[in-house]
């Protein structure tokens, strides 16, 4: 057989009628023989859920239930306030300083540093000149590091008012009739959340042992495509807050190979432990059946509120087929902790 490197120079010297061989080489996931995945020894992990945690859960419900009221007194600390106000550098009024009607929460860090407190005190009604200087590393470079004075009129103080934490606030905010029913609810949904946590940390302590056990040839190629995922995925992320990676790359300074540089021990750890899992699942026949893929199917549905039929339109075959290998590599995890030796 003859490997041809140039195809098209080559086939222009085939006549009509003539036969020809040809040798393509294409890279293939290596099934790996994975050795010591049975009775990993990994540390017992317990995540108690004490009554603190549960009185905490209830605090939160109870703060996301506040009333925030007008009040006629001072504004104090965790006070709300509604003002006016116009940022002067000198004499100049400078933009993006003034705002009307503006509610401002008294030491949530909202504004910059030393505005917020000296509005401590104020009453509705009250005019005050609130003396700042912006920090060095301000992103407008013309206040960088420069004295200000804000002209304030706070028109309104807000309190928040919490709750009573009793039965009616439980029926009026739950399910559930009494603060006991809430409280016992409360603890069992934590206590599972609990147990899942404690039990993925297992898992993970589990596959680590696996992965530093074997060692593993692990394919140039499949680096490569796993580092473009993670750089796709990155991409992603980044448009979601209006950039995007070349804009990253720009601001770091960075040079697209040592980026890849960078991704490329993580991207080894993936493709290995990929490889190390998949030959797992080959070991013990392991395969995502259709009652499975259908439950997950159903779990992404119920998520997205859409009909399993419909999430399975969306995904396509290419899809399906990525999230039936997923759910095979799942399995491949789960098998690793179900026979690990827990201490």
């Amino acid at each position: 057989l003859e490997v041809i490197d140039s195809p098209a120079a080559e086939f222009s010297k085939i006549a009509k009628g003539e036969g020809f061989t040809a040798t393509i080489t294409v890279p293939c996931m290596p099934i790996v023989a994975v050795k010591d995945y049975k009775g990993v020894e990994i540390e017992k992990i317990a995540q108690e859920v004490k009554d603190e945690d549960v009185d905490k859960e209830i605090e939160a419900l109870q703060k996301r239930n506040a009333r925030i009221v007008s009040v006629e007194r001072e504004a104090k600390d965790g006070d709300t306030v509604v003002l006016d106000y116009a940022g002067f550098v000198g004499d100049d009024q400078f933009a993006g300083g003034t705002a009307e009607n503006q509610e401002l929460k008294l030491g949530s860090g909202m504004f910059i540093p030393g505005f917020e407190e000296q509005l401590v005190g104020t009453k509705a009604g009250e005019k005050k000149d609130v003396k700042v200087t912006f920090p060095e590393e301000y992103h407008a470079e013309d206040l960088a590091g420069k004295e200000a004075v804000f002209h304030c009129t706070v028109h309104e103080v807000k309190e928040e008012q919490l709750p009573e934490i009793d039965d009616e606030f439980v029926k009026d905010v739950s399910e559930y009739d009494t603060l006991e029913e809430l409280k016992k609810a409360t603890r069992e949904r934590l206590e599972k959340y609990a147990q899942a946590s404690a039990e993925n940390r297992m898992q993970d302590a589990a596959l680590v042992k696996v992965v530093e056990a074997n060692e593993v040839e692990v394919p140039a190629v499949m680096v490569e495509d796993e580092i473009d995922r993670m750089a796709r995925e990155l991409d992603q992320q980044l448009r979601y807050q209006g950039l995007n990676l070349d804009q990253y790359m720009e601001f770091t300074g960075k040079e697209a190979a040592a980026f890849r540089d960078e991704l490329r021990p993580d991207a080894e750890r993936q493709v290995k432990t990929r490889l190390l899992l998949n030959g797992i699942a080959e070991a013990e026949k392991l395969e995502t059946t259709e009652e499975e893929l259908e439950e997950e199917l159903k779990s992404l549905a119920d998520a997205y509120q859409m009909t399993s039929d419909k999430v399975r339109e969306m995904l396509g075959e290419d899809s399906l087929s990525y999230l039936k290998k997923d759910l095979r590599i799942r399995k491949a995890i789960k098998f690793i902790y179900d026979n690990a030796v827990i201490k």
